[in-house]
């Protein structure tokens, strides 16, 4: 190992320091590194070294002096007055590796770095405080933003440049300016004039604090901001490849959500077609892995059929619920299986053995010359199908998934399909069960063949808001589909967060190989108690609600905007950044204050604690402008229609046998209600238990022996019944907004 990176003097305290800190990485340690000493192992090792995230470590070993964001790196770079060069990424990004390999494992460009900047290496899943400051900084020098994101600083951490991906040197993929160019011409200005370029960041700060200090506060919008978004989605709607909007195509689950709500109160066939649609040809393209479950990111195409391939927990966790809200809303069992094919993959191939669900897997896997390659691992050709399945089976499967000699991705193929079960059943002279069982079988082939392949990168730090997202999903599945084990699997996943993440009342942002790391952000604790809310509904156990609770409360006095409204991204124990971000934007990851304001009104339904929907009225009002501005916030929107609802309580009793009480479920998860809560209970301890937290249970009894459903809006109540239908109607009803 040599820590003399290029550039550098040699620092002999330094290099034992990240010596032993690579031996205390273990056996288990794989190194990734592209330059060797003659015995195999990195020729270099930097301050990444020291780190968990798994980001990070892959960046242990470039010939770069990285370190973390801290404040030592900025201290440094002010004792010797060098700009900072701070990079942005996450374990999974394709274009990450790409300018890695081009970039930083470079010689040439690594000792220029070395020489001249401080570099600064952050993981954005871990660090979303500074991706979010920084990324609207290159959004508002340059109209866009992505990753990897790269932008140089000064030593007071302000702006002067900022972009995404940059090749390296000039002409390389057509760049008129490479990479290294453009680190010699910042640095050449600002030997040559400072102050002009501190004056000019300066500036550059200040319209960034305004922009991210969150938008134009107003009075509480009514139902026309939610019209609006809905007509906008409607006209933006692609009427023959689903979704909204040219390629690239985002699986942005909020429009879906905010979509099915409107069309539950307006019965517009359009709108139930633009979600029905997009499910479809989602499900059917290449985004959703046709034999592994689960979804990729997004797709490059406006058809849905090539992805980028990498998988993220927060999409799958959404997608789940989209996908099971339309079950609920159609009675599609077509929906339901994608459910179930979703949470199936999570459980086998993303969960820690412990309980917590896994990040996301890369896109890249290993190709025959060892280099990394996008897709290999999920693409096929008809050779290898053929030798898997025989030449029968194989005929019949590579006309169903759409698989050519010419292949739609690089010379092979990415499974999809236009094709339904019952035309694809008919044309093979089968009934449509006897091809259902022929093609999991045959999908179960192929999944044992791919498994054999090397396998993409798995990034497996464990983030909370993430795995809110992904409880939630198994949570409600559990109540819907009626299926104990995903009830369990999401139980076991929260009590595993409660259990490492949860430290003297305060949530971690990541856990890692037995260490948590970074204080949790406002979508940590939003995610993570809208979980805890779901596994209430589900289960009926108190001690779900009572943790989301204690922090709500943590989350009101330490992320609260006492003079705005709202929430704060960062909470008053942060560390002081260039600006407190207020994010303003549901995008692949709902913004934190969207489902906190969902939070606030459910639990003020449940508790009858007024406090918690004057909490959410602050939320609307803080962020008014952004809610009436278009699509900016569909999960907001989605927040405020339950607000503008008269929400219904919904409380189940049985007598301590539980007998009965499974009727009514299957009744009430068949229909799709969106505002409301629930509560379900027997009569004997657990009834008690729960009574004691929630005023809406006081005086609830299995009337005659009986399960009785309650149902009550605002001071109406129902009266009480056991009869299904009954139940049911009550359900139904839409109160006029």
């Amino acid at each position: 190992m040599n820590v003399t990176l290029p550039g550098l003097a040699s620092d002999e305290d330094l290099a034992c320091k990240l010596a032993q800190a690579l031996v205390a990485k273990g056996d288990g340690y794989r190194p990734r590194a592209e330059h060797l000493t003659d015995l195999g192992s990195p020729q270099y090792t930097n301050r990444l070294i020291l780190e968990s995230s798994p980001y990070l470590l892959q960046h242990a070993h470039n010939p770069v002096n990285w370190s973390s964001w801290s404040n030592e790196s900025f201290e440094r770079a002010k004792a010797e007055s060098k700009l900072v060069l701070l990079s942005v990424g996450y374990s999974t990004c394709h274009w990450c590796h790409v300018m890695e390999r081009e970039s930083f494992e470079d010689l040439e460009i690594a000792a220029f770095i070395n020489a001249h900047f401080v570099a600064i290496k952050v993981d954005r899943e871990e660090r979303p405080d500074v991706d979010g400051v920084y990324m609207t900084a290159v959004q508002l020098m340059t109209g866009r933003g992505g990753w990897p994101m790269t932008v140089v600083l000064t030593p007071e951490g302000e702006p002067i440049f900022g972009g995404t991906y940059f090749p390296a040197r000039d002409g390389d993929r057509g760049a008129s300016t490479g990479f290294l160019s453009i680190l010699k011409m910042l640095n050449d200005e600002w030997r040559a004039a400072p102050e002009k370029i501190v004056q000019a960041a300066m500036k550059a700060a200040t319209h960034i604090r305004r922009a991210t200090g969150g938008g134009s506060p107003g009075g509480i919008p009514d139902a026309s901001a939610i019209n609006k978004a809905v007509s906008h989605l409607q006209q933006t709607f692609d009427a023959d490849h689903g979704g909204f909007g040219p390629a690239p195509k985002f699986p942005r689950s909020s429009n879906l959500d905010l979509l099915m709500r409107a069309y539950r109160r307006t019965k517009n066939p359009a709108q139930l077609r633009a979600v029905e649609l997009t499910l479809e040809k989602m499900a059917a393209g290449g985004i959703h892995d046709q034999i592994g479950g689960g979804f990729h990111r997004y797709s490059v195409d406006d058809e849905w059929l090539v992805p980028h391939f990498e998988k993220m927990l927060y999409d799958n966790g959404q997608l789940a619920v989209t996908y099971l809200e339309a079950h609920q809303l159609t009675g599609r069992e077509d929906f339901a299986a994608v459910v179930r094919k979703t949470l199936d993959y999570v459980t086998r191939e993303m969960t820690h053995e412990q309980g917590g669900f896994f990040s996301a897997t890369d896109a890249d896997s290993p190709g025959s010359s060892g280099e990394a390659e996008e897709g290999l691992f999920f693409t096929w050709t008809p050779g290898e199908m053929e030798q898997v399945l025989g030449a029968e089976r194989a005929r019949w499967t590579a006309a169903y998934y759409r698989v050519s000699t010419i292949g739609n991705f690089e010379g092979r193929n990415v499974l999809h399909t236009e094709w339904s079960v019952e035309d694809t059943a008919a044309s093979l002279k089968m009934s449509t069960a006897e091809f259902e069982a022929e093609l999991e079988s045959t999908q179960q082939l192929l999944y044992a063949a791919r498994s054999q392949r090397p396998r993409p990168l798995r990034d497996d730090k464990i983030l909370t808001s993430w795995n809110g997202l992904m409880i939630s999903a198994f949570a409600r599945a559990g109540q819907v589909l009626n299926e104990p084990s995903y009830l369990d699997t999401g139980s076991r996943a929260a009590q595993f967060i409660i259990d490492v993440a949860l430290v003297n009342g305060r949530l971690a942002r990541t856990w890692t190989d037995g260490s948590t790391r970074v204080s949790g952000y406002l979508d940590d604790y939003a995610f993570f108690i809208q979980a805890l809310i779901d596994l209430y509904e589900a289960s009926g156990r108190p001690l779900w609600l009572q943790h989301a609770l204690v922090l709500q409360k943590t989350l009101d006095e330490h992320f609260g905007d006492e003079q705005r409204g709202g929430y704060f991204f960062t909470s008053d124990e942060h560390p002081t950044l260039l600006a407190r971000e207020k994010p303003e934007y549901d995008g692949a990851e709902p913004a934190g204050a969207s489902i906190a304001a969902l939070n606030l009104l459910r639990l003020e339904q449940l508790t009858s604690d007024e406090r918690f929907r004057k909490c959410a009225e602050q939320i609307f009002v803080a962020h008014a402008g952004a809610l009436s501005s278009g699509v900016a916030l569909p999960k907001m929107l989605t927040a405020l229609d339950y607000y503008l609802d008269e929400p219904a309580q919904v409380v189940i009793v049985g007598p301590e046998d539980g007998s009965g009480v499974e009727a009514l479920l299957t009744t009430l998860n068949g229909i799709f209600l969106p505002n409301r809560v629930i509560s379900i209970g027997r009569e004997g301890k657990q009834l008690a238990e729960q009574a004691r937290l929630l005023p809406l249970l006081q005086d609830k009894r299995a009337l005659n022996g009986t399960a009785t459903a309650y149902v009550c809006r605002g001071t109406v109540c129902a009266p009480p019944t056991s009869d299904c239908e009954v139940f049911a109607k009550e359900l139904a009803r839409t109160a006029p907004r």
